[in-house]
C-alpha cells in the first residue's frame, strides 16, 4: 500500500486526534475516514436506487406498465 501524503492541516488534526486519544495511530484515522466514505457512497447508492425505483411507481401508477407473463419470460419453469 502506498504511504499517505497529507496537508499541513490534515496531520495536525490527525495527530490531535491520536494526542487526544480518539485513535492510536495513523492507521486507525485512515480506516476510520475510509469506512465514512464507504457509508456515504452506500447510501448515495441507496437514494440513487430510491429515487430509480419512485421514479418507475410513478410511471407504473401512470398507467406505464405491461403485465408480467411468467412463461413467457421462462416457459420451462413449471408456473402453474
Amino acid at each position: 500500500m502506498p504511504n499517505v501524503h497529507l496537508t499541513e492541516q490534515m496531520e495536525n488534526y490527525v495527530h490531535g486526534q491520536i494526542k487526544s486519544g480518539a485513535y492510536a495511530n495513523l492507521s486507525e484515522v485512515v480506516r476510520a475516514g475510509v469506512r465514512m466514505l464507504m457509508e456515504r457512497d452506500g447510501a448515495r447508492q441507496f437514494y440513487a436506487l430510491k429515487a430509480e425505483l419512485e421514479q418507475a411507481l410513478r410511471v407504473a401508477e401512470a398507467g406505464g406498465f405491461e403485465e408480467f407473463d411468467p412463461l413467457a419470460f421462462e416457459p420451462e419453469a413449471g408456473f402453474e
